[in-house]
């Protein structure tokens, strides 16, 4: 018997929920047609599908247990996150509109255009409703920092910057907004007109700097793009202190996606020699622009590892700054 498109991608366990979904969605589980799509770094496996000549998103959580999907559709019914046809938070298989994605810096033809589109998709983000899911970021940071703390991946000194934003960023501030909290551009698309979020699977109230320290990480990129942002989202309440926390919000955001390189790196079994030229003079311009060209890929572990590195020495260099130090003592 031939085995068809669906049932060599879904896996066995979840391709009765997979069938349930679209049968109730579409009143039939035959496609015309389903892709993976790349991108992100969700543990769930993400689906093209085209039913009667339209296209979707088929979404199946494989980690085995119900998951909490109350963020997207929260975000879905606000218009931040492409329309939801169909969930089922039990099986974590979900249903969405698919975005004809559009590059956000062709759409966003100057880098101001764009730097303002992101502050006013975060702000739109921010004020939703309260999500009900609550997590701890210094929680999740020292839980971080614990796993590749002697690393030698890390400057010997490294962690006595980051010990002084251990003790005085306002940890228990408890103005907390709904965040999405993986802003990076895989879960951004574009429509040739406007930004859509997608992958929610991270979502949780949190600190609102979050998201725009990881947005900015990857989108702002000088002191007159900063300014352009933070007056976007802030407005007349802009002051020393908000880009003080935003400042050491975005060296909390580095070593955190920096981990989580690492942490990918390793799992693809590739020898790690910390004292590696290459490694030790990483950037982030550099392994951006060999990404941007194809020439290096994040789903390889090199490409994993020479991109955390970037982003650990874009910290320690941003650590070491004149600006540090102030903004330090704005947050006392």
């Amino acid at each position: 018997m031939q085995t068809s498109p669906l049932q060599s991608l879904i896996q066995p366990t979840k391709l009765p929920a997979v069938e349930k979904a679209l049968a109730q969605t579409f009143k039939t589980a035959t496609l015309s047609d389903i892709k993976p799509l790349a991108g992100g770094l969700s543990t769930s496996a993400v689906y093209k599908i085209i039913v009667d000549e339209q296209s979707y998103v088929l979404k199946v959580d494989n980690t085995g247990g119900p998951v909490n999907n109350s963020c997207m559709e929260i975000a879905a019914k606000a218009g931040i996150a492409p329309a939801l046809y169909y969930l089922d938070a039990q099986e974590g298989v979900s249903i969405t509109r698919f975005i004809d994605n559009k590059p956000l810096r062709v759409t966003f033809s100057s880098p101001e255009t764009l730097t303002k589109e992101l502050a006013d998709t975060i702000r739109s983000i921010h004020g939703m409703p309260p999500f009900a899911k609550e997590g701890s970021l210094l929680d999740t940071l020292q839980s971080l920092i614990g796993q590749l703390k002697g690393s030698p991946l890390f400057p010997k000194d490294f962690f006595e910057y980051f010990d002084i934003i251990l003790q005085h960023y306002p940890w228990q501030d408890t103005d907390k907004v709904s965040s999405h909290n993986d802003l990076n551009p895989n879960n951004m698309v574009c429509d040739g007109q406007r930004i859509w979020v997608v992958d929610w699977d991270a979502a949780f109230l949190n600190d609102r700097y979050v998201d725009l320290a990881i947005a900015a990480n990857f989108f702002v990129h000088n002191e007159a793009q900063e300014a352009l942002f933070l007056e976007a989202y802030f407005g007349d309440k802009l002051n020393n202190q908000i880009r003080a926390r935003f400042f050491i919000m975005r060296q909390i955001c580095y070593l955190i996606y920096a981990i989580l390189m690492f942490n990918l790196a390793q799992g693809s079994g590739i020898s790690i020699n910390a004292d590696d030229p290459e490694l030790q003079a990483a950037t982030l311009r550099e392994i951006g622009a060999q990404l941007g060209a194809g020439t290096l890929s994040l789903a390889t572990g090199k490409g994993q590892l020479l991109y955390g590195k970037a982003m650990l020495n874009e910290a320690l260099k941003n650590m070491q700054s004149p600006r540090f130090e102030p903004s330090i003592k704005l947050l006392i």
